[in-house]
């Protein structure tokens, strides 16, 4: 189509003017170009001929990045003069500031003392241990004893039974003085938790082709299952010793995503039961509800180990302790690990952590025994 284009411009411009032809002349040019295209060339890669140690690693400019020791008024001091620089002194924190810890037993209560000073509670109150506790004042005096910096004291995992009885401290001072703050909002969180009970929340049933079965063709427990098995036994315990009559129905069991609710009268009975607990039972059944995202089994845990219980505990019985409790609140997450595998750094740590949680509960909560 190209060429027909040309051929017939030129004739049209036969007997034009002179312009007229070197216009369609150049214009006709394209026509004697070729393509041309270079050899192929591989790449060569030449060795590496360098010697000696590799070069240092740059350092920023003093006014990008200060170094965290460079004082104040020094904007340009290089980071390799503060090498020469002698190291500050330790801060009180950074330091144990006792040598000796204690307990000191009156008649109305232990205190655990560092060299002679009792520990105190973030509100500054002292921090008392009823008589009946021997083994929770011993613990948190062994806490204070293990620690090499005062800067420890300040992270919760580290004081775990420290912070709990702080907790029910400053419960029990506000029960003297008629304040009812700290009951009011354990009582809402426990009222919140118990709509979405961990213990409550089941998997959905499976078709008869979806069933497990393990290595040698035997039917393998399902989650479910072992979800209900769980959870009729704590709610058995609870509805017949706890709240007597009392009806617990599971919250998520099919497959809506709208989780169900207890009834009114179920509510108004767990409320009131929460709202009268002792202010140890009380600081130990929020920090268990915390723990393992379940208002069900902090009761079960608390009323099988406290001893204002004692009259529901039976020595024949196998306990509910730490194992049973942290085995109903994370059943999910230990099932499925035994399907895939652990995560390193974070089921294994995340279980440890569960367990010292439900341990510091026992702890707090439990007397001597009689």
């Amino acid at each position: 189509m190209t060429r027909k284009v040309v051929t017939a411009f030129f004739r049209a411009s036969a007997g034009r003017p002179r312009q007229t032809q070197l216009i369609a002349t150049r214009y006709s040019l394209p026509r004697l170009r070729t393509l041309a295209s270079s050899t192929l060339k591989a790449a060569v890669a030449h060795p590496i001929t360098a010697h000696g140690p590799p070069p240092e690693a740059p350092s920023p400019s003093p006014g990008f990045e200060r170094p965290a020791q460079q004082e104040k008024g020094d904007k340009n001091v290089h980071s390799s003069e503060l090498k020469s620089r002698p190291l500050k002194k330790p801060t009180v924190l950074k330091k144990r500031f006792w040598r000796n810890v204690d307990v000191q037993k009156s008649q109305d209560e232990y205190q655990v003392l560092l060299d002679k000073r009792p520990v105190r509670t973030p509100t500054k109150s002292v921090l008392s241990v009823p008589p009946t506790k021997p083994y929770l004042a011993h613990a948190i005096a062994l806490e204070w004893d293990v620690m090499n910096s005062a800067q420890q004291a300040l992270k919760n995992h580290m004081i775990p039974l420290t912070s709990l009885t702080a907790r029910a401290t400053d419960i029990s001072q506000e029960d003297t003085a008629g304040e009812s703050m700290a009951r009011t909002s354990i009582v809402k969180l426990a009222m919140s938790y118990l709509d979405t009970d961990t213990l409550l929340c089941w998997e959905p049933e499976k078709e008869e082709h979806a069933l497990e079965v393990d290595e040698t063709g035997q039917k393998r427990e399902s989650l479910r299952e072992a979800q209900v098995r769980i959870a009729q036994d704590v709610i058995a315990f609870l509805s017949t010793k706890v709240w007597p009559g009392i009806d617990i129905v599971p919250v998520l069991d099919t497959n809506s995503i709208f989780p169900a609710s207890q009834s009114q009268a179920t509510k108004d009975i767990i409320r009131q039961w929460v709202q009268g607990l002792d202010a140890h039972d009380l600081a130990a059944l929020e920090r268990g509800i915390l723990a393992s995202k379940s208002l069900l089994v902090a009761v079960r845990l608390v009323t099988e180990w406290s001893e204002n219980f004692r009259h529901l505990q039976r020595p024949e019985q196998k306990k509910f302790g730490i194992e049973e409790a942290a085995e109903a609140s994370s059943l999910e997450v230990m099932w499925q690990t035994q399907q895939w595998g652990e995560v390193e750094d974070t089921h294994d740590v995340n279980k440890e952590d569960l367990r010292r949680q439900l341990g510091s509960v026992i702890i707090l909560v439990s007397g001597e025994s009689k």
